[in-house]
């Protein structure tokens, strides 16, 4: 990619998750609608717009969104446009603020540029992970901590709220963790470290390449490191868009967080 490229690529990233997020919350603040009719709104009126978007300003690109039959055509595509129109619906149909839209693009199956907004808090994360072009920002208040920041004694760990798993607990005691935050939604919940609210977020199961793309590459950009549980990195647009496995922390961290999670069983269990 051209440096013009991706300034232009980036631009409407941002746009997008921006747009789609004001559209949503605009849905929500309307009070018409309330539980899963309001999720369900919310997911296709976002997905309406960033499928129509995607489409008229990158026709030749794939597409690949929670909310859409997926098709094989995007395989064939170097590029392909990776979206979560609204990342922890739950959240967000109960009116709390830990939900996302998330927008990237990865190209040869690499993450590239994304955006995650996070409309309820007034805040954008975006972020370039080309290597040797890595570069992120904030829209909204906040700083964004580095991976190369100073790690923390007792790790504040991010977890999810609605399921929390009997080997959690073991891998915070192993890795000597301060604390257990749940929250909903993993572009929340990457943000939480990427904002200096958590240092270490792990999941297990039951994720797909558009709830980790968009915050993977945002984390990417800032020097954290993201894997598998084993430390194997992720590939994108691939023919089954499972995506389970998640760890996201600082590299100096990296070693000592996949020998917790191999201490603490959470390789060997389906949970």
């Amino acid at each position: 990619m051209s440096p013009e490229e991706v300034e232009r690529d980036l631009r409407f990233a941002i746009e997008a998750a921006r747009v789609a997020g004001e559209r949503v919350s605009a849905l929500r603040e309307a009070e018409r609608w309330e539980g899963a009719m309001l999720a369900d709104i919310g997911d296709q009126a976002a997905d309406g717009y960033l499928q129509g978007l995607i489409a008229g300003r990158y026709p030749d690109d794939g597409i690949l969104s929670e909310e859409t039959r997926d098709s094989e055509a995007r395989l064939a595509k170097e590029r392909a446009w990776i979206i979560d129109p609204l990342d922890g619906t739950r959240e967000y149909s109960q009116l709390r603020e830990d939900w996302a839209v998330h927008v990237a693009l990865t190209v040869g199956g690499r993450c590239a540029l994304a955006a995650v907004g996070l409309p309820a808090q007034e805040r954008l994360l975006w972020g370039v992970a080309l290597e040797g072009r890595e570069r992120a920002g904030i829209i909204g208040e906040g700083e964004l901590a580095r991976g190369d920041s100073p790690c923390a004694d007792a790790p504040r760990i991010a977890c999810s709220r609605s399921h929390t798993p009997a080997w959690m607990e073991r891998f915070a005691e192993t890795i000597g963790a301060g604390e257990l935050i749940p929250s909903g939604s993993v572009g929340n919940k990457a943000g939480m470290l990427l904002l200096g609210v958590a240092d270490v977020y792990v999941h297990r199961i039951g994720l797909k390449e558009w709830d980790t793309c968009a915050p993977e590459t945002v984390a990417r950009a800032l020097g954290w490191t993201v894997s598998k549980l084993r430390g194997d990195e992720h590939a994108y647009n691939q023919p089954d868009p499972v995506n389970h496995e998640f760890v996201m922390c600082r590299p100096a961290w990296s070693a000592r967080v996949v020998a917790a999670l191999a201490a603490c069983g959470a390789l060997d269990t389906d949970d």
